[in-house]
């Protein structure tokens, strides 16, 4: 019986924990709609603006293609949302 009560309070923890992180997902989703919609109609793409949406770039060491042309990988992270495939 104290087995299935310390499972049962264990479990309680493990989804209100993972109520948390959606909650702080949704949230971040909806400050990156409200960002992306204030651009919507971008002109010219400045510093400022690049600050605003993104969070960091990563650029990864170069390597050869099949046809021996130096190629770098490039990772954007968009902020509130992380990277997009």
């Amino acid at each position: 019986m104290r087995t299935s009560f310390w499972n049962g309070c264990c479990r309680a923890v493990r989804v209100s924990a993972r109520i948390e992180e959606t909650k702080a997902e949704t949230d971040d989703a909806k400050r990156w709609v409200d960002l992306i919609q204030k651009y919507s109609a971008i002109d010219e793409l400045t510093a400022s603006l690049l600050n605003e949406l993104i969070e960091k770039i990563a650029v990864h060491q170069w390597r050869k293609d099949g046809n021996g042309k130096k190629v770098w990988d490039i990772e954007i992270y968009y902020r509130f949302v992380g990277k997009i495939d």
